[in-house]
C-alpha cells in the first residue's frame, strides 16, 4: 500500500470531490426539508388530495433505491422527453443528481416532520384552536417551532447519510468525492489508498456534523 502517490494536488482533488458531496447534500437536505415540511402539512391535513398525493409521494420515493431515481432521472427522463418533443435532451449530471436526491430526501423528512410533529403536546393544537388560528398559522406559528426540537436530532442524521449517498452520484458521471477516489485509483492502477483517504475524509465530515449537532440539542435543552 504504496500512499506516495497522494501527493499535495491529489489530496486538494479529493477535497473538491468532498466539497462537491457537502454542497449536493446541502442543497438536497434543504429541498428535502421544503418537500418534507409540505408532505408532513399535507399528510396530517383533513384535505383528500393533498393527503393522498403526499401518501403516494412518500410511499414511491420511500420504496424504490435511490440509484434507480437518479438513473431514471438522468437516463429515462430525458428518453421520455425526446419521444414527446421530438429532438434530444440532456440533463446536467450533478442538478439532476441534486434534484433526484432532493426528492427522496423530501419523502423520508416528511415523516420525520411528521412524527416531530406528533410528539408536540396536544394541548399546544388545542391553545392554537382556542385562539381561533387557521391551520397554516397553528402549523407556522406554534406547532412547528416546537416540533423543531424533536425534528433536529434525526434530521442532521438524515444529513450525514446524504453525504454518504452522494457517492451515488459518481454512476453519473458527477466527479465528487467517491468519483475522486476512484480517478486517482484508475490513473496509478493503485485504488487502496485513495479510496482510503476519502474513507478517512468522508468520517471526519460526519465526525464534525455530529458533533455540532451535539452542541446544538444541548444549547436548545438548555433554553426549555
Amino acid at each position: 500500500m504504496d500512499f506516495s502517490i497522494i501527493t499535495w494536488d491529489i489530496f486538494l482533488y479529493l477535497l473538491r470531490g468532498a466539497g462537491t458531496s457537502l454542497l449536493i447534500a446541502v442543497i438536497a437536505v434543504m429541498a428535502g426539508t421544503v418537500l418534507g415540511t409540505l408532505g408532513a402539512i399535507a399528510r396530517l391535513s383533513h384535505n383528500k388530495f393533498a393527503n393522498i398525493v403526499a401518501a403516494i409521494y412518500v410511499e414511491v420515493l420511500r420504496g424504490t433505491p435511490m440509484l434507480m431515481q437518479i438513473t431514471f432521472a438522468f437516463l429515462a427522463l430525458p428518453a421520455i422527453i425526446r419521444m414527446i418533443v421530438g429532438h434530444p435532451i440532456r440533463f446536467d449530471p450533478l442538478v439532476t443528481g441534486i434534484v433526484a436526491i432532493g426528492l427522496n430526501s423530501g419523502a423520508y423528512t416528511t415523516e420525520l416532520i411528521r412524527s416531530g410533529i406528533n410528539g408536540v403536546d396536544h394541548g399546544q393544537f388545542e391553545a392554537a384552536d382556542t385562539l381561533g388560528l387557521s391551520y397554516k398559522q397553528k402549523m407556522k406559528m406554534v406547532i412547528l417551532p416546537q416540533a423543531f426540537k424533536n425534528i433536529l436530532p434525526p434530521l442532521v442524521s438524515e444529513f450525514i447519510t446524504l453525504i454518504k449517498d452522494s457517492s451515488l452520484l459518481s454512476t453519473i458521471g458527477v466527479v465528487e468525492l467517491m468519483k475522486s477516489a476512484t480517478t486517482v485509483g484508475a490513473n496509478y492502477y493503485a485504488y487502496l489508498p485513495p479510496l482510503t483517504v476519502a474513507s478517512c475524509i468522508y468520517l471526519i465530515l460526519n465526525l464534525i456534523i455530529s458533533t455540532c449537532s451535539r452542541v446544538i440539542e444541548r444549547r436548545l435543552a438548555v433554553s426549555d
